[in-house]
């Protein structure tokens, strides 16, 4: 056991001394070293002198030749190089005959691999090397590169505060919206605008204090703060609005309900403060709102921060209109399709004080609208009667009626007319309630052709036989999507309807239907649209107007809208009773007055078109036909 023991300590023995022995080796050699290095650092570098002196105080001699790499390696192989310098953009050469030159080293790339490199102690160079860290070396590439850097570095310094600039601009673009005073006042006066005789009083008392406020405030009157003018598209609120700024000089901004929106979170109200801080500074002013339905109504919701932001633009306006702020001299003009839409808020006392409804031009303002807007164009003297077009022009905007003047025009030019005729006009007012001839008989059956007159004669006896209105004419040529049309107009305007009328009315709606049963014993999808409207009237005969045949007279509108539809079911089941009673007289009517019928429908499958005069004389004729036929009878019951 003992000659082990020896034998492992004399292996950890050995090992031991190995380690020693190298580690007194490895620090050996790392002395030696340092050593030459440090001896190698204390030499200094051999002095500069001719030509390579000459480079490092002046390297300008050196710029005026240019040649590639592969003559600089060529002159250092052949040994005919007196001096090198290394620049940071190029590689300086003087060779031994006298020549110089450089050789473009961008950034250093080819010197760094080439010429670069620690000298050995004592060796001997046949040129002499020289770093130029401060020498304008401009090559052509350099030259480029510089001016690129010098451009970089500009836009590094002006795009942040272009894109700050940029931001600020936007941001104030945004915050002011786009509202401006416009340059000149409107030229338009009361005069200028036809009808709307309520709404243009309403708007004088605005004039009177926006022009002698003395008369108002010496009285204590206090002015109105705004007028809400309502009423459908097209029948001038804008055009009274504009009227009302020539009316008194005022200055005039316009904007719409859309204008308050905003994409960014808070503009929306400094929108509206920067309205009203435009109307004080410039009064007296006349804002005018178009479209002021956009602006919504207030929510408590709580469905997100667009909601949040509306109530937020809603409750700014209100305090600025009936805030601590005067407004004095700034009047805000609204209009709207949809007064229902507004904040109730808006519409009370202090803010909008006086609702003004624009309504429909009567037929005697119809007749000067179209001689107004006709007054541009060519027309055949005297021979155009504009009373008669406003009898046909019944219910229709003032907005239409310039659309139908313009549309007579076009159609002289597509007929080759000189001049605008009576029959432009009448073609034109039937493009504006029906629609153009859409040229597709050409693709209809002679069996759809004869439906087609069969049903649209239903429809053109039964208003000529219940006198619902003055029946112009019926056709079979298709116009806009109806394949065929019965046109009926009013004799005048009216705001209330009988039970009678409106029972008349889903007769004249039913006639086609039943036409088409009488003569072929089955209806066809042609009268899906009447059916509809027919429905929607019946609906409202019942439900509203207190037209029930059990003498009910409770209204649904008078349920908020969450629990009328709860109440529908039996509503529709009286209207239904209701469309059976008045299809079962309709069908007898047309049964009573068939003869009629086929001699309509006849000659509209000869000449397409049917004139109203010629089925009133029809019915004429029918009836004396009828009467002669009963004489002999009850002459012969006498006898």
């Amino acid at each position: 056991m003992k000659p082990a023991r020896n034998s492992l300590w004399s292996r950890v023995g050995r090992h031991v001394a190995f380690g020693v022995t190298a580690t007194a080796l490895a620090a050996t050699i790392g002395l030696l070293y340092y050593r030459h290095e440090a001896r190698i650092a204390q030499t200094p570098p051999p002095a500069l002198t001719g030509v390579a002196n000459e480079m490092r105080h002046d390297a300008a001699a050196w710029t005026h030749q240019e040649k590639d790499a592969s003559a600089m390696l060529r002159d250092i192989h052949t040994r005919d190089v007196a001096a090198i310098g290394v620049s940071r953009d190029a590689i300086l050469v003087s060779t031994l005959e006298g020549e110089k030159y450089y050789v473009a080293d961008h950034n250093g790339t080819f010197s760094s691999v080439l010429l670069f490199g620690d000298l050995k102690p004592g060796a001997d160079t046949p040129y002499q090397l020289v770093w130029l860290p401060d020498a304008q070396v401009h090559t052509g590439a350099a030259r480029w590169a510089e001016a690129f850097e010098r451009l970089r570095d500009i836009i590094s310094l002006l795009l942040p505060i272009l894109l700050i600039g940029g931001v600020a601009w936007f941001m104030r673009r945004e915050m002011t919206g786009g509202a401006r005073l416009l340059s000149k006042t409107p030229t338009l006066r009361f005069d200028d605008v036809i009808g709307a005789g309520e709404a243009k009083a309403a708007l004088a008392d605005v004039r009177a204090w926006l022009t002698e406020p003395t008369q108002f405030t010496g009285m204590g009157v206090r002015a109105p703060c705004g007028i809400l003018m309502t009423g459908g598209p097209g029948v001038g609120k804008t055009r009274l609005a504009q009227a009302l700024a020539g009316e008194c000089g005022a200055n005039f901004i316009a904007i719409t309900g859309s204008y308050f929106s905003a994409k960014y979170y808070g503009v929306g109200i400094q929108k509206v403060k920067h309205l009203f801080e435009l109307a004080r500074k410039n009064a007296p002013t006349v804002i005018f709102i178009d479209e002021a339905d956009g602006l919504g109504k207030r929510t408590d919701t709580g469905g997100g921060p667009v909601e949040a932001e509306s109530n937020r633009i809603i409750n700014q306006l209100l305090a600025e209109m009936d805030g601590f702020a005067s407004n004095e001299g700034v009047i805000i003009v609204a209009a709207t399709n949809h007064p229902e839409n507004l904040d109730e808020a808006l519409r009370r006392p202090g803010r909008f004080d006086r609702t003004v409804p624009v309504r429909l031009p009567d037929v005697e303002d119809r007749a000067e609208i179209l001689r107004f807007y006709a007054a541009n164009l060519k027309t055949h003297g005297n021979a155009i009667d504009f009373d008669q077009l406003a009898r046909l022009t019944t219910g229709l905007s003032p907005a239409t009626l310039s659309m139908i003047v313009n549309q007579a025009g076009l159609v002289a030019r597509k007929a080759g007319a000189k001049a605008v005729s009576a029959e432009h006009f009448i073609e034109a007012i039937k493009i504006a309630r029906i629609g153009d001839v859409n040229g597709a008989e050409r693709a209809l059956s002679d069996d759809e052709r004869t439906r087609i007159a069969i049903h649209e004669a239903g429809h053109g006896l039964v208003a000529a036989l219940l006198d619902t209105g003055v029946l112009e004419e019926v056709t079979i040529l298709p116009r806009g999507g109806a394949l065929g049309v019965a046109l009926i107009t009013k004799r005048q305007d009216k705001y209330l309807y009988r039970e009678t009328e409106m029972r008349n009315e889903i007769q004249v709606l039913l006639g086609g239907r039943n036409a088409e049963l009488l003569m072929f014993n089955e209806a066809s999808s042609g009268a899906a649209s009447d059916l509809q409207e027919a429905s929607r009237i019946s609906l409202d005969m019942v439900s509203k107007h207190g037209f029930n045949a059990d003498g009910n007279l409770f209204s649904l509108a008078a349920l908020p809208q969450q629990y009328a539809g709860l109440q529908l079911k039996n509503a529709i089941e009286h209207a239904n009773a209701l469309l059976h009673d008045l299809n079962d007289a309709c069908f007898a009517l047309l049964r009573a007055n068939e003869p009629v019928l086929r001699a309509i429908a006849d000659q509209l499958l000869e000449s397409e078109t049917v004139p109203g005069e010629t089925v009133y004389r029809l019915i004429r004729e029918h009836a004396a036909a009828v009467e002669r036929a009963q004489t002999p009878v009850i002459a012969q019951e006498a006898a």
